[in-house]
């Protein structure tokens, strides 16, 4: 009977849409968990920022916030003190430019992609346009960091200089490198306190639940 089966066209296809839904599904839950990781990046740059001014904390704020987080949540890397400097950084890099620069409000976009993603881009582009351009395009084409860091070093935006136009957010391609990565991304394993020695296997479990839901509510 199995053998009948995977030799039968009718189960093959009805197969892979299973499969297909089983990846969109994992897509689906893990974007959410990287946008409300993100979100949370967002609220705490804007938090360390407005402390920073309001307060006579000072410059000690982000190591004591580091080592009290850490503390708490040892197993989220993302609160190191090198990242929460990542995190100011790119909350003000965004939300102090995007009036001048006359576009729409970007949290919507650059909670898309994984946060080495966002890191890349902070880093390597000159102002907001350059940097929702590359945004943009890495949830249009799928790029992985490794591709991003190459379009921007090889001077892509220059070259074309356009925002995409119409632009909507939508799921990456499940084979491609964005979804393996979103998938797989450090940053959301520690956030869901996962360790090394189980995070994928652990992700497929958390996740199973999500993907249950998705199937039968398809039947």
């Amino acid at each position: 009977m199995k053998l009948e089966l995977r030799q039968d066209h009718n189960y093959i296809k009805w197969l892979t849409s299973i499969k297909t839904r089983v990846q969109q599904a994992q897509l689906k839950a893990a974007v959410k968990v990287n946008t409300e990781l993100l979100m949370l990046y967002w609220e705490l740059g804007k938090g360390i920022v407005e402390k920073q001014v309001h307060s006579h904390w000072g410059d000690g704020l982000i190591g004591q916030l580091s080592r009290d987080l850490m503390t708490e949540f040892p197993k989220i890397k993302g609160f190191s003190r090198t990242n929460l400097m990542y995190i100011k950084k790119w909350y003000l890099f965004y939300e102090h430019n995007y009036h001048n620069a006359k576009v729409q409000q970007p949290v919507a976009q650059i909670t898309q992609i994984p946060w080495g993603h966002n890191i890349a881009i902070i880093t390597k582009c000159k102002n907001i346009k350059e940097a929702l351009y590359y945004v943009q395009n890495t949830i249009m084409h799928n790029w992985s960091r490794s591709v991003l860091i190459h379009q921007i070093e090889s001077g892509l935006y220059k070259r074309e200089g356009k925002a995409v136009n119409n632009f909507a957010l939508t799921l990456p391609k499940p084979q491609s490198d964005l979804a393996m990565q979103t998938l797989k991304d450090p940053y959301i394993f520690d956030f869901l306190s996962m360790t090394k020695d189980y995070n994928e296997r652990d992700l497929e479990n958390a996740l199973i639940g999500h993907i249950t839901k998705f199937l039968f509510k398809k039947r």
